[in-house]
């Protein structure tokens, strides 16, 4: 597995206390290291003006030029509400898009996967309006960069303990976005009558209770909903925000999910359905994962996977899916073709 990672990405609010630390990037980098799963290292670049208005208007794009170029030697507020920016957010966040695009692009030229080892997350960033600890919508980028640059459709699995409002709101003229998130936890978006199938481009939301889903029911709700969504979408590529926060005792989430166990098997089944659908061609980028150690075991297991290439799926007990939860797959199911 391709893994996209820069050092400038350390340099966003260092030094600030912020859960959203360098920690996480710089950790989860030496663990893979000494795992001997970043052999196959590629560089990030920066997302031009361009690329990031395929998804962000350029009123919005100008503001956070603004806002950055005001903050001075003190971290301060993106002006559109609760993301904390300092001097070096714009080139970050620049760069972190830029990672999402490079991962796609090495994911499409050698029909393999890829990992954009990058932050700050971007899931919540809507076109007009950065949110939570995002300032770009990374995934949204590469989802779009791709049906653009490529052609086809492209399908953005998020399973991130929060809702991906930003991605979602980018869903559109040939992507799709599929989620499972702790509901009504921040941003109180992705509520099961938030769903959409058509030509234009599918949203599909599960919503989960914010505390002690499980690991079995966690796995079995994915195995059960990824391959009804993409026998519907039939994507030409498959982008992951790949939020690691739904882990058991992590700080800012927790559905009570065993991370390793949880990676490996979303793993094993995002590789199937890419291998299906997409020619294997599917880009992870960084969402959320606050507990550095577990987020570094769980990008890991991730990487792992898709090195070794295991054959075949541990399916997990559908019977541990609640009732709720159930019914929406049920009917994610019911429309798959």
């Amino acid at each position: 597995m391709i893994v996209v990672y820069d050092d400038l990405y350390t340099e966003h609010l260092r030094g600030l206390g912020h859960p959203e630390s360098p920690d996480r990037v710089s950790h989860v980098a030496a663990h893979l290291e000494r795992a001997g799963l970043f052999g196959q290292r590629a560089a990030a670049r920066d997302a031009t003006d361009a690329e990031l208005e395929r998804v962000h208007p350029h009123a919005y794009l100008e503001r956070v030029k603004r806002d950055v170029a005001t903050v001075g030697a003190q971290a301060g507020y993106l002006s559109t509400g609760d993301t904390v920016i300092d001097s070096s957010s714009l080139d970050v966040a620049r760069r972190a898009a830029g990672g999402a695009i490079a991962a796609m692009e090495h994911a499409v030229s050698g029909e393999t996967s890829a990992f954009a080892l990058v932050r700050p997350p971007g899931h919540h960033a809507e076109p007009a309006r950065g949110m939570g600890f995002c300032v770009f919508g990374n995934a949204a980028v590469a989802a779009r960069a791709f049906v653009d640059t490529h052609g086809g459709r492209a399908l953005v699995v998020d399973f991130d303990y929060h809702h991906g409002n930003g991605t979602q709101a980018t869903a559109h003229d040939g992507v799709s976005f599929v989620s499972t998130h702790a509901f009504p936890a921040y941003p109180g978006t992705g509520g099961a009558n938030e769903q959409r199938f058509d030509s234009d481009g599918a949203v599909v939301n599960v919503p989960l209770p914010p505390h002690s889903y499980g690991t079995e029911a966690f796995v079995a709700t994915w195995q059960r909903l990824l391959p009804a969504v993409a026998a519907r979408v039939r994507p030409d590529f498959i982008v992951v925000s790949a939020g690691y926060d739904f882990a058991e005792g992590d700080p800012v989430g927790d559905l009570g999910v065993d991370a390793r166990i949880a990676a490996r098997s979303l793993a094993m089944l995002i590789r199937s359905v890419a291998a299906e659908y997409a020619r294997g061609r599917v880009a992870y980028v960084l969402e959320g994962g606050y507990d550095i150690d577990t987020l570094a075991v769980a990008v890991a297991e991730t990487v792992r996977v898709h090195d070794a290439s295991p054959d075949g799926l541990d399916l997990a007990d559908a019977s541990a899916i609640p009732a709720r939860q159930s019914a929406i797959v049920d009917a994610v199911n019911a429309w798959a073709p």
